[in-house]
């Protein structure tokens, strides 16, 4: 069974047992969430799509670790005017692992 989620501004794929990283969660290590903007439900043969969103159901989670990301390099640069920008950025992550699917 598998399902998708919304969260932080994206859409994710997920199955029961699996660990993914989504956008950084306000929550403590240990912790269980349950998502409740679930957009598509599917066991396989049969799938149930929202209107947005399936109604009733829910996924669970369990908070895994809090990390950053690789850092991203940023480099501008505008040709024959002496201007060179560098930047990096570096990402926070929240790792989740899918506890169970319900709907």
């Amino acid at each position: 069974m598998y399902a998708v989620i919304k969260t932080g501004g994206k859409q994710y794929r997920v199955a029961a047992g699996e660990k993914i990283k989504v956008e950084q969660i306000a929550a403590e290590v240990g912790q269980e969430i349950v998502f409740d903007q679930v957009l598509a439900v599917g066991n396989g043969t049969e799938l149930k799509v929202g209107t947005p969103l399936v109604s009733g159901a829910t996924v669970t989670v369990k908070v895994v670790a809090h990390g950053r990301h690789d850092k991203v390099r940023i480099f501008k640069m505008r040709r024959r005017k002496h201007y060179q920008k560098r930047q990096g950025h570096r990402q926070n992550f929240t790792e989740i692992e899918i506890a169970s699917i319900t709907g």
